[in-house]
């Protein structure tokens, strides 16, 4: 069993990060609505440094199938489950509502892992995807899933619903998956985002990683390399901040000039859009990054 770098004690934010986003009545009103229709959002959940920043904006990611997860990512401050609840077959209905009333032009949709189920949860995101464009005809779609333990015949049914960008994190470089990412693979990470490009090639790919759990540079450029040769478009990288002190150590706080140097690789090596910054997140200022996407040639 790998041993999680854990220390006792909270290391100190550097500079960069000193910021302060009190709640505002947007933020507020963002978070009616999700209480609202009862639903649950990664923001929350995953302890995002964003949350005020985006909710003040009213927008949320929404995260399916419950607030507990079947995987034991010592990154993640989700909880686990072994065994958790069956589907709410209103979520993907009400999930729409709240897209609705929030007057969203671009929602992101994610999930939990939920490895109990035999797809993985593809019919449920798929239902949610379909919910939204039937209320909300003119909103694109960010699709956030998991690996569907490599089923790909579940993965066809997330990709039939047609959502405007497809992400599937790698979260971090192959080497630290046995003790960042345990119950994932980093080559069938890779492999699903192939397939998405096989069974569609118009629709954008997109996946992100965290920095500052003991990947090189080199590395990053690596996982970079990794992600073009499977046609991955859009690419996000921010750093790890640890949730609490069970979860894995932060090994380095990457200064903004080198998140500017991975940027710099990313036009270098082809992606349509990289978006690198220490509060940089997967869902952060998504519809932008869309937006910078799209703007180019394909």
């Amino acid at each position: 069993m790998p041993v999680i770098p854990v220390s006792p004690t909270r290391q100190r934010l550097p500079h960069w990060f000193k910021r302060s986003l009190p709640a505002n009545a947007e933020s507020s009103a963002t978070d009616a609505v999700v209480r609202k229709h009862g639903l649950t959002t990664v923001c929350e959940e995953a302890s995002c440094p964003n949350r005020q920043e985006c909710w003040s904006k009213r927008a949320a990611t929404f995260m399916l199938m419950g607030e507990a997860c079947t995987r034991t990512c010592t990154f993640c401050d989700v909880a686990y489950v072994k065994t958790p609840p069956p589907l709410d077959a209103s979520e993907p209905e009400r999930t729409a509502a709240a897209v609705a009333e929030l007057g969203l032009r671009f929602a992101v949709v994610t999930s939990v892992n939920r490895d109990d189920l035999p797809d993985g949860g593809a019919a449920h995101i798929a239902a949610t995807v379909t919910a939204i464009r039937a209320r909300c005809p003119g909103t694109l779609i960010e699709i956030l899933t998991p690996d569907f333990c490599g089923n790909w015949q579940a993965l066809q049914v997330a990709v039939a619903a047609k959502p405007d960008v497809y992400n599937h994190n790698l979260e971090t470089i192959g080497r630290l998956y046995p003790t960042v990412r345990p119950q994932a693979r980093y080559r069938r990470s890779l492999e699903l985002l192939k397939r998405v490009k096989e069974q569609d090639a118009a629709m954008l790919t997109k996946s992100g990683i965290m920095v500052g759990l003991g990947e090189t540079d080199d590395e990053v450029r690596q996982i970079m390399l990794d992600l073009r040769e499977v046609g991955c478009d859009i690419m996000t990288i921010g750093q790890y901040l640890r949730p609490s002190l069970q979860h894995h150590d932060i090994i380095r706080f990457v200064p903004p000039e080198i998140f500017a140097q991975y940027e710099a690789w990313g036009r270098e090596l082809g992606f349509r859009y990289v978006a690198a910054g220490p509060y940089v997140r997967s869902s952060y200022f998504a519809e932008e990054v869309m937006q910078g996407a799209v703007a180019l040639p394909r």
